[in-house]
């Protein structure tokens, strides 16, 4: 079973933000007489707060900071494999907006503002359609009724070819170096150029099929070396979690500053 930072996150909040409720309306008042009748008195008496309410008030604002920052601004990710490759790296972490796609309820997804629509061309975070406790994240190339069709390892929409350049030979270090070789291109995606990376020594696999209404195609710019929508269907709308636009760290046995800054 996956673990589910936003459901914990969601509970921490909850409970933390009931207990000092409780207290400020029903424990401490009772605190607050007991100390004037003690100065009445001239007794001394200071307020003894139970040690969980003082954690509940220390905690529960970062936990409701952190779980407002995290659902509906932005939210951390880590890139575990090369399927983005050469644009994303394995050990690159990432930001991702939160709000460009709709502003949606923590655990259970659900859209209660809506702000707009993957572009084609963005690098999204979506919940895996066969398993939603899972977060992929690949590069919008079908919008909803568009055609899609791949063949001979190249793109085509709506029966109109996606140009590729060659670039050259693809190098690089660290965990994806098996990748060094493969063939790099730069793809003209109706306008909004990015690279890809083929290897010539996989058979490419066909895919002809028209996006449905709510649903988007997916694939990884890693185009021999990536699970995506050629293989499992379409991305719903309900799954999209936000637009990966940072990386903010790359550490893959130390840190590359260099690849530090927007993603292409």
């Amino acid at each position: 079973m996956s673990f589910d930072f936003s459901a914990l996150l969601v509970l921490l909040t909850v409970v933390s933000g009931v207990i000092w409720a409780f207290d400020s309306a029903v424990l401490a008042p009772g605190r607050k007489r007991a100390i004037e009748e003690a100065q009445r008195t001239g007794e001394e008496d200071a307020e003894n707060v139970p040690v969980l309410v003082e954690y509940a008030r220390s905690f529960f604002p970062v936990f409701l900071i952190v779980l407002l920052l995290r659902s509906f601004i932005v939210e951390p990710f880590r890139i575990p494999s090369a399927s983005m490759m050469p644009t994303l790296l394995i050990g690159d972490f990432i930001l991702v907006n939160k709000f460009d796609y709709g502003i949606r309820l923590p655990v259970v997804n659900s859209k209660v503002l809506d702000l707009g629509a993957p572009e084609r061309g963005d690098i999204a975070v979506f919940r895996y359609p066969k398993n939603p406790e899972t977060p992929y994240i690949k590069r919008i190339v079908g919008l909803p009724g568009d055609r899609i069709a791949y063949r001979d390892k190249q793109l085509y929409i709506n029966g109109e070819l996606m140009p590729q350049e060659t670039v050259g030979r693809y190098e690089t270090n660290g965990s994806g170096n098996d990748m060094n070789g493969a063939i790099l291109r730069q793809e003209d995606l109706l306008g909004m150029e990015h690279h890809i990376l083929i290897d010539s020594d996989r058979s490419g696999f066909k895919v002809d099929t028209v996006v449905p209404e709510g649903h988007y195609f997916a694939m990884g710019d890693n185009r021999d070396h990536s699970s995506d929508s050629r293989f499992w269907g379409f991305v719903p709308e309900h799954n999209l979690v936000g637009k990966a636009f940072f990386i903010w760290m790359h550490w893959d046995g130390g840190i590359e500053w260099s690849r530090l800054g927007t993603i292409e």
